[in-house]
C-alpha cells in the first residue's frame, strides 16, 4: 500500500513532471551516446571485405602466371617457363548510374545519380560490373631466353594474352 500511496502523491504534485522530464532527458542522453559508439560489426564486415578483396586479387593473380606458364612453355623453343606478374589495381567495382538530361534554351542540364537498392538500414548501390584486377606488367623467365625469336614470340604472345604494351614485359633466359 505505501507504493501505491506515494504513486498518488507524485501525481498529484509537480513531481511527477519533473520526475517525467529527467526520465526524458536520460533516454536521450543515451541515445545519444550510443549513436557515439563505434559499431563493431560494421568494423568487422569492413575488414573482412577488404581481406577478400586482397585474396581475390592474389588468386587471380596466381591463376593468370600458371596459365600463362603453360601457354607460353607451348612455344617452340620456350622450355621451362617462370612468370611473374604485377598487378596496379585491386579488381574495382563500377555502379550503376542513372542520369537526367534536360536541354532548355541556351544551357544543358545533366545530372547523375548512383542507383540505390534495398530498403531500411541496407541501402547499397546497385553493383553493375566487377572488373578483373589490372595486370601491369610482367617478367618472363624461360631456358629458351637467350634466342632472339623465341623472346620475340614471347613479348608478342605475352603482350596479346594481358593486353599490356611490350615496353612493360621482361623477357631473360632461366638459370
Amino acid at each position: 500500500m505505501e507504493i501505491a500511496e506515494k504513486l498518488r502523491e507524485l501525481i498529484k504534485g509537480r513531481k511527477w513532471a519533473v520526475f517525467m522530464t529527467i526520465c526524458g532527458i536520460g533516454g536521450l542522453l543515451l541515445i545519444m551516446i550510443s549513436s557515439l559508439l563505434p559499431d563493431d560489426a560494421s568494423k568487422k564486415k569492413d575488414v573482412s571485405d577488404r581481406c577478400v578483396g586482397a585474396v581475390d586479387t592474389e588468386k587471380y593473380c596466381n591463376d593468370t602466371e600458371k596459365r600463362l606458364e603453360v601457354f607460353l612453355s607451348e612455344i617452340e623453343g620456350a622450355g621451362e617457363v617462370r612468370v611473374y606478374l604485377t598487378v596496379g589495381s585491386d579488381e574495382r567495382y563500377v555502379y550503376a548510374t542513372e542520369g537526367r538530361y534536360s536541354h532548355g534554351d541556351n544551357k544543358t542540364e545533366e545530372e547523375e545519380r548512383y542507383v540505390i537498392v534495398g530498403g531500411g538500414s541496407e541501402k547499397n548501390a546497385l553493383v553493375e560490373t566487377v572488373r578483373s584486377p589490372e595486370i601491369t606488367g610482367a617478367v618472363v623467365a624461360c631456358e629458351g631466353g637467350g634466342g632472339a625469336q623465341v623472346r620475340e614470340s614471347i613479348y608478342k604472345a605475352v603482350s596479346a594474352a594481358l593486353d599490356i604494351p611490350t615496353s612493360r614485359i621482361y623477357v631473360t633466359k632461366l638459370r
